[in-house]
């Protein structure tokens, strides 16, 4: 049997799978690393951290498998979006990375669209949020002089710990799409963003396709991680793109709806020009000449998680949810926004915060676990809206996370979503889209398609229900005033919040 190795380098932890030529997986494992947060909005993780913990990763899943080095043909990545690894003419770290979810670039990211204005949204196809990578180089900029005058390039995370692995520095598409220097439809860096923003286009490194093979293995690498020095190592992508290859949406129609902490819709898209007018993402697939556009709520399995916590400290989400399937539609007039944090998608409002409205004394815990249930998946929804709104069909969604791990709430998901809504029978998301792209790398398949048919396998299909979609269509309405309705309180209320 031959093998290849998908890595998935996440916020808290990296994670390897071993997965056969017959798509089996063989042996997965995980390592976790420190995220620093030493002052409020920081977000940062040392890059070498990183290395230790693919190096280990890799090292515990060739001795479990017992795999023979020479049978684990290729490597490839999929890397947590964003992050910002500047390096210095030895290619050495000259900072701690700056991570996707670090929010102290609201100054940046006014600069830059004063700097770009209407133009950002053509070149880019993303607005100026503090998560992307180039505010956090302006920042540098800015704040440390010092150390921003030791750049030489900058990568983004999965791409320092390949360039540790091969030696070889360079950026795939998917992932320069999150750094808002990307020409995403010329697939090519823009000197315009760089010239208006201040920032040296050389820093921008060789840009590659997801599927790219960018080199082998060192050979000291190589020897401490158990592999061969032969073994070749192919690009791989941004997480939310690898995370849609591993589902299987790469073809028109194909949707994912990912539930986890935050939530995501996302959609396969090949017209380059389709308009979403900012109010969602649109970066560049994995797949070769291919996009996808990407709605997130940032509260999804946290607002559950909050609410079990809060008010059923100690009760598994099992118990928690038992019984809301026998709520019916609209739990009983209550409604839930799921605005904990603020939201993304589709208002971009850092102010706004969550509500409950029409709360009687009749309700009960399980009402209420109804009700953020709906409040989520009707926050997703606005992203589908949004996604036919500018002419996308979104006709087969794959429910990937934890709101594939309830049949109500899977249900409940179709009859919003006015769609087919299927769960996979082995849902390993990023990390399997990182094996697939090293597969197809090692010529196992003509394509990313065809490598689904071996490699993924669905599970059960919820159908909408005709009487349920019309009670959550008019429902649907009231959610989305809820927002406009309590905006300014909200404004009103934030002097107040501790």
């Amino acid at each position: 049997m031959k093998y290849v190795i998908g890595i998935d380098l996440g916020t808290s932890a990296v994670k390897a799978l071993l997965v056969g030529q017959d798509g089996t997986i063989k042996a997965e494992a995980s390592r976790e690393y420190p995220l620093l947060q030493e002052r409020s909005g920081h977000s940062e993780q040392r890059p070498e951290d990183w290395v230790r913990g693919t190096i280990q990763a890799i090292q515990d899943v060739v001795r479990s498998s017992g795999a023979p080095a020479e049978s684990i043909e290729g490597i490839s990545f999929s890397g947590q979006m964003h992050g910002l690894v500047l390096l210095d003419a030895a290619r050495r770290p000259v900072r701690n990375a700056i991570l996707w979810n670090d929010t102290r670039t609201t100054k940046q990211c006014r600069e830059i669209e004063a700097a770009l204005g209407a133009e950002l949204l053509d070149i880019t196809r993303n607005p100026a949020l503090e998560g992307f990578t180039l505010p956090k180089l302006l920042w540098v900029k800015e704040n440390e002089p010092e150390l921003y005058a030791l750049g030489e390039v900058f990568v983004l995370p999965k791409d320092y710990v390949r360039y540790r692995l091969t030696g070889d520095i360079a950026m795939d598409l998917s992932d320069a799409a999150g750094t808002l220097l990307l020409d995403v439809r010329a697939l090519g860096w823009s000197d315009e963003v760089a010239r208006r923003v201040g920032v040296d286009r050389s820093l921008c490194p060789p840009l590659v396709e997801s599927g790219a093979l960018v080199g082998t293995l060192l050979p000291e690498i190589a020897a401490e991680a158990g592999l061969s020095p032969k073994t070749m190592v192919f690009a791989g992508g941004a997480d939310n793109a690898c995370g849609a290859t591993g589902a299987g949406i790469l073809g028109e129609d194909a949707a994912m709806c990912s539930i986890g902490t935050s939530g995501v819709i996302l959609a396969y898209e090949n017209d380059k020009n389709r308009d979403f007018a900012g109010k969602v993402h649109f970066f560049n697939h994995a797949a070769p000449d291919a996009y996808y556009a990407m709605g997130v709520t940032l509260s999804a399995g946290h607002s559950l998680g909050w609410f079990r916590d809060t008010f059923a400290a100690g009760v598994s989400f099992g118990e928690l949810l038992a019984g809301v399937g026998d709520v019916p539609v609209g739990s009983k007039g209550l409604l839930y926004t799921p605005y904990l944090v603020g939201e993304r998608t589709p208002h971009a409002d850092a102010v706004i915060r969550g509500s409950f409205v029409g709360m009687d004394a009749s309700h009960s815990r399980t009402d209420f676990a109804r009700a953020v249930m709906e409040g989520i998946t009707f926050s997703l929804n606005e992203s589908i809206e949004l996604f036919r709104a500018a002419g996308k069909s979104v006709g087969r969604i794959v429910s990937i996370g934890g709101g594939a791990k309830n049949p109500d709430w899977l249900q409940m998901q179709a009859d919003v979503f006015r769609a087919e809504v299927v769960t996979m029978k082995n849902e390993q998301g990023p990390g399997m889209g990182a094996a697939m792209l090293a597969a197809v790398g090692c010529g196992w398949f003509g394509s990313l398609a065809d490598c689904a048919k071996t490699f993924l396998e669905y599970g059960a299909a919820y159908e909408p229900k005709a009487a349920d979609v019309e009670k959550y269509a008019q429902l649907f309405q009231v959610y989305k005033d809820v927002y406009a309705q309590t905006r300014e309180l909200n404004e009103r209320l934030a002097p107040f919040r501790v």
